[in-house]
């Protein structure tokens, strides 16, 4: 029994490593787009990238198509630790039968719930490799620099540089963006996955057990967890982006209620919604990928 709920940890990592290596690109542009005029008006900074597009574009002619894929290792790690975590405690969760009422309905608040606590766990323990991954995606030519500069040279030297200069605690920093963004996304999105994926199946429009019903269950999903997710989104990658003093202490937010506020004063309400396209062209199509790898590698182990 044991083993068999451990197996759903490393099923969930597995699917969002498969799903990061085709959407990291889109969030190395997703960062620096919310990065760009960091507590500045709309209108009083310089626009190095327009969109997503335009995003692409720029990092690949100043940093070269290796800039692209900046942050890989982490990300990767991240997704595996993450993921691996929110998507095996959600399926454990299902297992036991605590996101179903009493006649085995799926029901909509106990996914929620479920996948908040999901969330919370996985953001937490992945939260270092978030960090480093934010540093290294973020590290750019000067001439399109934004943000803080950290000047990592990998994966190791970040980890090894973060811990040597302000020891364990130094690697958490940022976690209560962290936690808030992935509780509010995981919420969203294991929720609506699981209640849509029951409705098709039920509608009949798909044969059973076709790949098409996660998929469709995970499209609807990627829309409203960007939504509600996005703002998160932006004060987790300031807080954890930010440079810090000898002490630690961050050089513009005091945590994550002091970063919400400053963004809100001066940068209004669309400061929160930087980077909304790329982070809908990652998040997107890493959901949809995620969590239809995700159904298909058990639905395959489960066959076995």
């Amino acid at each position: 029994m044991m083993l068999s709920q451990l197996k759903e940890f490393g099923l969930g990592g597995l699917a969002a490593c498969c799903a990061c290596v085709f959407t990291n690109p889109l969030e190395v542009v997703k960062t620096r787009m919310q990065l760009q005029g960091e507590l500045q008006a709309r209108g009083t900074y310089a626009r190095h990238y327009k969109n997503a597009f335009h995003g692409f574009y720029t990092i690949a002619r100043y940093d070269g198509l290796r800039g692209i894929q900046s942050g890989l290792a982490p990300a990767l790690l991240y997704q595996a630790v993450m993921n691996g975590s929110r998507l095996g405690s959600y399926q454990v969760f299902t297992n036991l039968k605590l996101t179903a009422n009493k006649e085995g309905k799926i029901e909509f608040w106990r996914c929620l719930v479920a996948g908040a606590i999901s969330g919370a766990v996985g953001s937490f323990l992945g939260s270092p490799a978030y960090m480093v991954k934010t540093h290294l995606q973020s590290q750019a030519t000067e001439t399109i620099a934004v943000g803080f500069q950290h000047k990592h040279n990998g994966l190791i030297s970040a980890f090894y540089g973060i811990f040597k200069e302000f020891g364990i605690k130094g690697l958490w920093r940022g976690v209560s963006g962290a936690v808030a963004r992935v509780m509010v996304g995981s919420s969203v999105q294991l929720s609506t996955f699981s209640t849509t994926k029951e409705k098709i199946a039920e509608l009949n429009y798909f044969r059973p057990g076709s790949w098409l019903i996660p998929a469709s269950a995970s499209m609807i999903s990627s829309i409203a967890v960007v939504t509600f997710m996005t703002p998160f989104d932006v004060v987790s990658t300031r807080l954890y982006n930010q440079g810090t003093t000898a002490s630690g202490k961050g050089l513009l937010y005091n945590g994550f209620l002091d970063c919400f506020i400053k963004i809100s004063k001066r940068e209004g309400v669309t400061g929160f919604f930087k980077g909304f396209g790329p982070h809908y062209f990652r998040i997107g199509p890493h959901t949809i990928l995620s969590l239809l790898f995700w159904d298909r590698i058990k639905t395959f182990f489960a066959s076995m």
